[in-house]
């Protein structure tokens, strides 16, 4: 099969969970045999311009993994990113007549509508409700609900990332979407080597978030709640900002009283590898999320963790890790108290954790899925 795939920021990239599953999705089915188009956005990395590679800004297609990279035309500024970019991907995936176009995220499925008109057939994944996050305005959150209704109104299948978002696309709009989660596969941990170099951080020694610092990750609830414990570990925020410096600079300055608050920036490579692999605890205490991929990388290298109690998480955690109530910033220091209290319990998680969510969550399998969506087979 032609596939094309839009909504991404960029591939190769970990700007997001977005570009993860897209990567993941778009390699793997080239593996398969099938001719894959990715339509990347030009324009910096949203960590920094210091990440940026040299096709951020190039018009030249290149090759990834046996996947045709496309950048498009995008207007690079907060808002306008994901709306100039899809709508122009969309005019060049229409003009390629692939088999199928498979939109991520809400923002981008507005042109999906156009590719709609000229009998293409659409798949759209909506990745999380994207109009509730609280860093986009009012135009904005306005825009993104525009394209949740075109997904549901337009787009031949929905796949979603949650039960609980299935059940609201049944309930708002009475359509029936697909369920199907993200994959994962199992991460071998490493030794601490540049993080002690840079950080000073030693195995055990730090309980870890890790992920996009914005207002919804609720990295405010954990910097509070840490200030609050008697420990000599220290609190590892990972991550750059993504369209939030208000909320990053913020989150700054609360850390800036606390010498044991380590704020790290964006990470990848052999230091996020290093970052999981050598945690005492990973907490993710987001108020909203779609189906969280940090919390399945922290999960495949063998962490325990602990979340708030938004269904997306309870739905990957099972019983295989720790919750507090959301926003409950008192219940999240009881909760991370306890866990640095006893040792035997977060080992005991640490020891299941790869396989049980190895087991749960198979790349292989999201694929098979996919694929059949994409030929009109039921799933």
């Amino acid at each position: 099969m032609r596939i094309a795939m839009i909504g991404h920021k960029r591939i190769p990239s970990r700007e997001g969970g977005i570009e993860i599953v897209v990567e993941e999705l778009a390699t793997r089915m080239a593996a398969r045999g099938e001719q894959v188009v990715a339509y990347n956005r030009k324009g910096h990395n949203v960590a920094g311009k210091r990440f940026d590679s040299e096709s951020n800004r190039s018009d030249k297609p290149f090759m990834y993994k046996g996947v045709k990279v496309v950048p498009v035309s995008t207007i690079d500024a907060k808002g306008l990113a994901a709306l100039s970019s899809s709508f122009f991907a969309t005019i060049k995936a229409i003009k390629a007549r692939p088999d199928v176009i498979h939109y991520h995220a809400e923002g981008p499925c507005v042109p999906l509508r156009l590719a709609h008109w000229t009998g293409i057939r659409t798949v759209a994944t909506i990745h999380g409700l994207d109009w509730q996050r609280a860093k986009w305005g009012k135009f904005a959150s306005t825009y993104l609900k525009l394209g949740e209704r075109t997904a549901a109104k337009c787009a031949d299948e929905v796949i979603v990332l949650s039960r609980n978002v299935q059940q609201y696309f049944k309930e708002t709009y009475g359509r029936d979407v697909r369920f199907i989660p993200n994959g994962i596969e199992r991460n071998e941990p490493v030794p601490a080597d540049v993080i002690t170099s840079k950080y000073g951080l030693v195995k055990d020694g730090y309980v870890l978030f890790l992920g996009r610092i914005v207002p919804e990750k609720g990295v405010h609830y954990l910097i509070d709640a840490f200030k609050r414990l008697d420990t000599d570990k220290k609190l590892v925020i990972a991550g750059g900002a993504s369209d939030s410096t208000e909320y990053y600079d913020r989150v700054k300055a609360a850390a800036q009283s606390d010498p044991r608050i380590v704020l790290t920036g964006f990470t990848e490579g052999q230091e996020l590898a290093e970052l999981y692999s050598n945690a005492y605890v990973y907490v993710l205490p987001s108020d909203l999320e779609g189906m969280p991929m940090s919390l399945l990388e922290a999960l495949s290298y063998g962490n325990c963790c602990l979340t708030s109690d938004i269904p997306e998480c309870v739905e990957v955690l099972g019983d295989h890790g720790v919750t507090f109530r959301k926003s409950d910033v008192d219940d999240l220091a009881g909760k991370l108290s306890a866990l640095l209290e006893d040792f035997a319990r977060v080992q005991a998680l640490k020891d299941l954790a790869a396989d049980y969510v190895t087991a749960k969550y198979s790349w292989d399998n999201v694929v098979d899925r996919t694929l059949a969506l994409y030929r009109g087979e039921a799933d």
